[in-house]
């Protein structure tokens, strides 16, 4: 099918607030195939993605070693049956990931701060934000406390218990007379909007922000992102998660880590709390757990899932039919062999470092920050107003030229950049060249007609493409 024909049924059949179509017929593309950093659309133009599948192919698309493990785990064992009868691979893989996170941050070699756990137990679930909820659901059993404090600008998926901890209004606003409203919001002292430093974080006003609503509500969790991926890649000072720690263990609540984004080398650490130490009670992950198929997971220290959740008696409380897909067990665990074996985490360090200087060269007045190669290029006007137009603009014209971008932040000014760990240097460096002329005025040519390359609308202030989780 071509790519109007592909769209044509999608404005037939699909829901109208899922796929933006341009009317200008520059966005959206219709993928193809791909593989390694590599897409092709409908019509077999080729093009760079720098945004991984929101971040999914951390070990590349399609990566062979994880495409075959589906493949002989399709042909073996294609579903089985969730919390009744389970499979080996569910074992493994839970076995697997107790390993990366609470035994491995508790091995004397990993000076961190907080809780040493000796293992963790694993709640397995679909998409990000189930994820999220598990962890929810795990904090309010353990404590009995039913307040979440979480953090302005945070995206912890759509589901109607994430909404209570979703900042944004555009995701909330809808359905806020439905919800239970038990998510307490403090600012992220992400990068000053003006400076793009960290100047403006006052720690004393945050601590006692925090403590005040540690006061008036029951408080059961600190929910956080270690960097807001959505929010507009923002990184918050060294300090700001330890801080969250020590405010956890002095009012009996949970540090609940959602690093479904920043997991599995994204940032240059296999997780992003790791780059101060910190150990969770509970981290979610996702994305890129199985590299493209959809499964997440909730991790917790083993004594704390233990005291939270009572032992099965044949009727789980919290289950569902696709729980530890073996197809996404083993695409997980051939993934997670392929971090290693390609050394994902230490490239996305040393390629990240890169890519930060590439785009700090090319930043005129703009805001660069970021981790690993999870990098923000924050576009502003002279006054400090988000250049939302802009970025949207350029990300069109990106496109155009075989560059796949998103943006980020809640006006849509940040041009992130989140590509395969398996990118190269030479194709880092063509990206940023070809971005710096836009960024420079250097090509104003009118956009190309029908949907060559591009995935964007024309957006009102405030607005830019959603997506899911």
């Amino acid at each position: 099918m071509t790519t109007r024909e592909t769209l044509a049924l999608l404005r037939r059949y699909e829901s109208r607030n899922v796929t933006f179509l341009d009317p200008d017929h520059t966005w959206p593309i219709v993928w193809q195939r791909a593989r390694g950093v590599r897409v092709w659309d409908a019509e077999g133009r080729e093009y760079v993605d720098l945004t991984a599948a929101f971040g999914v192919a951390a070990a590349g698309h399609a990566n062979a070693r994880v495409v075959r493990a589906a493949q002989q785990q399709m042909e073996t064992l294609l579903h089985a049956m969730g919390d009744v009868h389970p499979h080996a691979l569910k074992a493994q893989l839970a076995r697997e990931l107790s390993r990366l996170t609470f035994e491995r941050w508790a091995d004397g070699r990993q000076k961190t701060e907080g809780r040493r756990q000796k293992s963790g137990k694993t709640v397995f679930c679909n998409s990000g934000f189930e994820a999220v909820e598990a962890a929810l659901k795990t904090a309010r059993l353990a404590t009995g406390k039913p307040g979440i404090l979480a953090f302005a600008g945070a995206y912890h998926g759509l589901g109607y218990g994430v909404l209570n901890v979703t900042h944004r209004k555009h995701f909330r606003g809808p359905f806020e007379n439905q919800l239970k409203q038990f998510g307490h919001f403090l600012p992220f002292p992400g990068a000053d909007r003006v400076s793009g430093r960290h100047g403006a974080w006052d720690v004393r006003r945050f601590t006692a922000a925090a403590v005040a609503l540690f006061r008036r509500h029951r408080i059961g969790a600190i929910l956080v992102e270690p960097i807001q991926a959505r929010g507009g890649i923002q990184v918050p000072p060294t300090e700001f998660l330890p801080l969250l720690r020590k405010l956890c263990d002095e009012n009996e609540a949970l540090l609940i880590l959602d690093e479904i984004y920043t997991g599995f080398g994204r940032t240059g650490k296999w997780f992003a709390c790791e780059h101060s130490r910190t150990v969770p009670d509970l981290i979610c992950l996702g994305k890129a757990l199985a590299g493209g198929f959809p499964l997440s997971a909730c991790v917790g220290r083993a004594d704390l899932m233990d005291a939270a959740w009572p032992e099965s008696t044949g009727e789980a409380i919290h289950t569902s039919t696709f729980l530890g897909h073996p197809v996404g067990c083993a695409m997980a665990l051939a993934q997670i062999r392929e971090i290693r074996r390609l050394k994902l985490v230490q490239r996305s360090a040393r390629l990240g470092k890169l890519l930060l200087g590439l785009l700090d060269a090319v930043r005129h007045t703009h805001h660069v920050r970021g981790l690993g190669l999870m990098a923000g290029l924050d576009l502003r006007h002279a006054d400090g107003s988000p250049a939302t137009t802009e970025a949207l603009q350029i990300i069109k014209r990106m496109l155009s030229r075989g560059f796949i971008l998103l943006p980020e932040g809640g006006h849509g000014n940040v041009i992130s950049f989140t590509p395969p760990l398996t990118i190269t240097e030479a194709q880092l460096r063509r990206a940023v060249r070809e971005l710096a002329r836009f960024l420079e005025g250097g090509d104003r040519a009118p956009l190309s007609q029908p949907a060559s390359h591009s995935r964007l609308r024309h957006v009102r202030p405030g607005r830019h493409p959603t997506r899911t989780r």
